[in-house]
């Protein structure tokens, strides 16, 4: 048995799992942000509730680990950022525990049992609130002690000119420090920030996709010109990393229509021609973060009885 938790700048979610088939979800808490003592006791909590001792704690989180400090980079949850969090959890909840990056976690859930099964490189886009990804190949996670591969969103690599016919595409400033960065035109904020500078008009992505599928000129417009923004450095990840599937979450990636669109796009721009869907929506049928965070708990307690 081990417990799975998804931990985001507001929410945790949480799980006890017995085996991929046997995933009981917990009830959901406020995340403390602020206060580490709170952290830890809302992790202990469900721990207790669990009914015995876990195996392992096993986390997704909205951050990164760094490979060579260890230490969490998580600028919406201040309490664990700078904390070599691993071994400060290990040490108050006396328990092993692993850690890893949402979109991470999400990659190795579709690679297992979502839509990319069956393939050996799986590369996992995050189209949400900005740009995210995370690679798996032949099975195992590429960042297993942390790290930043799979990363796109940022990088000052974002077209000048970008649509048909091509208009001038500022280089935004991203929350990373840089400018120019895929993360400030793509996911649903990428995307409102264009119908603004497109259109002087302020208006959510889920509007803008349904205005579009409703065929409102507008609309077209902002779509095609973040289909192309995002579809270039998309290309070149596929080229780079060789991935025959490119499972997509985040809440863009409910607009089947629009993911239909990116994948074209991609398609036309890579090397190797597939005459199959290559971007396609998650297909994930457990909640993605507890599912990859499960898959690498019970990886890590596998690893442990074998070197025992």
């Amino acid at each position: 048995m081990l417990i799975a938790f998804d931990i985001g700048g507001t929410t945790i979610k949480g799980a006890v799992v017995h085996s991929l088939e046997a995933i009981e979800p917990v009830r959901r808490m406020p995340t403390p942000t602020r206060d580490f003592e709170a952290f830890v006791a809302s992790l202990k909590s469900v721990i207790a509730a669990a009914g015995g001792r876990p195996d392992c704690i096993a986390i997704s989180i909205a951050g990164v680990i760094d490979p060579e400090t260890h230490a969490a980079i998580c600028a919406n949850i201040p309490c664990i950022h700078g904390r070599r969090l691993e071994a400060d959890l290990q040490r108050e909840l006396g328990l092993p525990v692993i850690i890893a990056n949402d979109a991470d976690c999400f990659t190795m859930a579709e690679a297992a049992v979502g839509a990319g099964q069956g393939h050996n490189i799986v590369f996992g886009a995050i189209l949400g609130t900005g740009v995210g990804g995370g690679l798996v190949a032949r099975g195992q996670l590429v960042n297993t002690e942390g790290g930043f591969a799979g990363e796109w969103g940022h990088g000052p690599v974002a077209a000048a000119f970008a649509g048909n016919p091509p208009v001038a595409i500022p280089a935004f400033k991203c929350g990373c420090g840089q400018e120019g960065c895929i993360d400030t035109v793509g996911g649903a904020r990428g995307m409102e920030r264009l119908h603004k500078l497109l259109h002087d008009q302020d208006l959510a992505s889920e509007d803008i996709v349904a205005a579009w599928e409703k065929g409102d000129a507008q609309a077209a417009r902002t779509v095609d010109v973040f289909v192309d923004l995002l579809s270039g450095p998309l290309a070149m990840v596929i080229n780079v990393t060789g991935a025959t599937i490119v499972p997509v979450g985040g809440g863009l990636a409910n607009a089947q229509a629009l993911l239909s669109e990116i994948d074209m796009a991609v398609r036309k721009r890579i090397l190797r021609r597939f005459d199959r869907p290559l971007v396609v929506r998650g297909a994930c049928r457990v909640e993605p973060g507890l599912m990859g965070a499960a898959l690498l708990g019970f990886k890590k307690v596998e690893r442990e009885r074998h070197s025992a």
